[in-house]
């Protein structure tokens, strides 16, 4: 088992460190209060017991990278003016503007309120993937020691 602190592999202590119960090395549990000494075949054995949570799939909103060029387009076909169809969504022309000139992404209520008047797609659903959850102790992670420098 690995310290929670910095790493250190070996013989660990259950310490309360602020507030907060960590099993820690000999040398990080000078940081905190030592509750009592961490049987290290009990805690395999719960390790053995954790899975690993498989990744889930997300679906995530965005707008499509070229949202400004088809809004100007379909704006065009209808025969609208910037400032015609900024009062007809009730919106600012220059947010039209900045949008058709790519200066600009549409926020995602913004786009859908485009895509509704326009009757285009400018919304995409995409599927991401979640890193899984790595069971505690398993390495691999950063934990608490390397995210501090210990003053010596």
């Amino acid at each position: 088992m690995q310290c929670d602190m910095c790493g250190k592999e070996g013989e660990l202590y259950k310490a309360k460190v602020e507030g907060v119960e960590m099993n820690v090395c000999d040398r990080c549990s000078k940081f905190g209060k030592v509750v009592k000494k961490v049987n290290v075949e009990v805690a395999e054995a719960k390790k053995i017991f954790r899975r690993e949570v498989k990744a889930e799939k997300e679906i995530v909103e965005s707008v499509v990278e070229d949202c400004g060029v088809k809004i100007k387009k379909k704006r065009e076909k209808m025969g609208l003016k910037q400032e015609e169809l900024a009062q007809k969504i009730a919106e600012k022309e220059s947010m039209v503007h900045k949008i058709e000139s790519g200066k600009m992404m549409p926020s995602m209520k913004l786009a859908k309120k485009l895509e509704r008047f326009l009757e285009i797609k400018l919304v995409e659903f995409e599927e991401e993937e979640e890193s899984p959850i790595v069971p505690k102790g398993t390495g691999g992670g950063l934990t608490i020691g390397d995210m501090i420098k210990i003053k010596k």
